[in-house]
């Protein structure tokens, strides 16, 4: 068991993150030494050795069962007050379901104790999304994530122009070593590292190529904080993310838990291109984030249904299902939806990312930046459990929660539970710029020769080409060997004419792309 003075010292700091709301920081604090005290225990009984690490934390009583006898009466009220405290903690995230599993642990060490008993029954009579007499109102936030091509720009600009009486900002998080999404945007104005343009309908529009809560710091300080607050935000991820790191954010940053509220997670979908990519079979230890994108939904946007038949359709629908049975799914087309879909609509469950999805949400260390395509996040979801009824957080449900088959393999049931997992290392981005321009004719050799020689491992592709002879620039965006390009907004006067194209996939030679592209150069 751990010292006494250690877990004192422990608990004394998190009654201090409580008072203070900081109730993630102090979730960390109990972790800590409640695993210390999982260690200890542990030492010299062979029986827990084989035990899954942090089992004190994912399925608390289970692992008290076997050492509560032999506890003594001091360790039995530590351990108690460790896990009261941290149902305190948890209930302060909003992880109201998960508090009473901690609580249920404080009361198997000190049954009858009238504190925690007064404590579960009020847990137990709350509805869950009670908001406290005085509580600051939030600005609510969705996260809009998807897989590279799946339709999220194009969600952002039906958002950034239509006449929806909302007052909304985009915030854009971009992969790559080039940016091109701003001038995939159909704004007025190029948006420009760090800055915020406002849009003709009231929207806010920027981009974010740093540190995620700095912006939304910078974002709230030039609208709520000048008296002109927000309906919401909403967070465009990069095609390759995953959205937990994201997400975890709205609880690990003291200010952004103050002013603002994650209301959702929608994942856009792409009919035609995602069974592909959810059924891809990873190395080892590599996330498959497409899996993981649909997993965290709790809104699905099926997109481009008019791309494919009626009854492939139902077959992606069903593969979605087997990943996520919670979130509500909508088939669109050019990702046309109701703002009411998106906004305001109070889904995000910190119970339900706890139980269903992610292993260590909650854990610090499990969302640290790491090496790998640009882009710096780093993962530790497991997705490998098949018991039966089991809620875990740490066991990740991104497949059906109950899933019992023998030898199951869907992707979502990871090989390896506990790993630190980082971003498949065949997936690179190239970026290509050039002050020169492109000859029409060659461009059109060129991207036929990209489509068919490399299509089926290029992920994404879009760029903004100056082509000689065209006052216009040429935007073009491609999906696997699904391109689409025209002419777009005139090149305006003393603007650079240059080219600019991003190319992220699988597999990628970067000699060989940028050769075949120069070919294409004016001499």
């Amino acid at each position: 068991m751990s010292d006494a003075g250690g877990v004192a010292a422990a608990i004394a700091a998190g009654r201090e993150a409580l008072a203070a709301q900081k109730f993630f920081d102090g979730v960390q604090l109990v972790n800590g030494a409640l695993e210390a005290s999982e260690t200890q225990l542990k030492a010299g009984r062979s029986e827990l050795a084989v035990g899954e690490p942090q089992e004190i934390l994912r399925n608390p009583e289970a692992f008290l069962q076997p050492v509560i006898a032999a506890l003594s009466e001091g360790q039995r009220t530590e351990l108690a007050s460790l896990f009261a405290l941290r149902t305190e903690l948890l209930e302060g995230l909003g992880a109201r379901k998960r508090a009473l599993v901690d609580l249920a642990a404080a009361l198997l060490l000190t049954p009858g104790d009238k504190a925690l008993l007064e404590l579960q029954a009020k847990l137990q009579s709350q509805p869950a999304g009670t908001v406290a007499a005085g509580e600051r109102v939030k600005t609510p936030v969705t996260i809009i994530t998807g897989f590279l091509g799946a339709g999220k720009t194009t969600l952002l600009n039906h958002i950034l122009q239509e006449n929806h009486g909302k007052r909304i900002a985009v915030i854009e998080n971009e992969f790559g070593e080039v940016g091109i999404d701003d001038a995939l945007l159909n704004s007025k104005s190029s948006v420009t590292e760090e800055k915020i343009i406002e849009m003709n309908n009231g929207c806010i529009c920027c981009t974010v190529r740093g540190d995620l809560i700095a912006g939304l710091k910078k974002l709230h300080k030039q609208t709520t904080g000048k008296g002109n607050p927000l309906d919401g935000i909403l967070i465009e991820t990069t095609g390759l993310a995953d959205p937990a790191p994201v997400a975890q954010t709205f609880f690990a940053d003291d200010f952004v838990q103050a002013n603002m509220a994650l209301d959702g997670i929608l994942t856009v979908v792409d009919a035609k291109h995602v069974l592909q990519h959810l059924r891809e079979e990873k190395p080892d230890g590599i996330v498959n984030e497409a899996v993981e994108q649909v997993a965290f939904a709790d809104r699905l946007l099926l997109n481009k249904t008019d791309l494919v038949s009626p009854e492939y359709l139902d077959e992606v629908e069903q593969e979605i299902r087997a990943v996520n049975r919670t979130a509500e799914v909508r088939r669109t087309q050019n990702s046309v939806i109701d703002m009411d879909f998106i906004l305001g609509i109070k889904a995000f469950s910190l119970d339900k990312v706890i139980e269903q999805v992610n292993t260590g949400f909650l854990d610090e260390s499990e969302h640290g930046h790491g090496e790998g395509n640009g882009h710096g996040h780093g993962h530790g979801h497991g997705h490998g459990c098949e018991e039966a009824g089991c809620s875990d957080p740490s066991h990740g449900h991104g497949h059906d929660a109950s899933c019992q088959q023998d030898g199951c393999d869907h992707q979502s049931h990871n090989k390896s539970r506990g790993m630190k997992h980082t971003h498949d290392y065949r997936v690179t981005s190239v970026a290509i710029t050039s002050d020169k321009e492109v000859v029409k004719e060659r461009l059109d050799n060129f991207i036929g020769w990209l489509m068919q020689a490399k299509g089926p491992d290029l992920f994404r592709s879009k760029g903004v080409l100056a082509v000689k002879g065209s006052p216009n620039k040429f935007v073009f965006q491609a999906v696997h060997m699904q391109f689409g390009g025209r002419p777009q907004a005139p090149w305006q006067e003393g603007e650079q004419r240059c080219c600019k194209m991003v190319f992220i996939g699988k597999n990628l030679n970067r000699t060989e792309l940028i050769s075949r592209f120069e070919e294409c150069l004016v001499k």
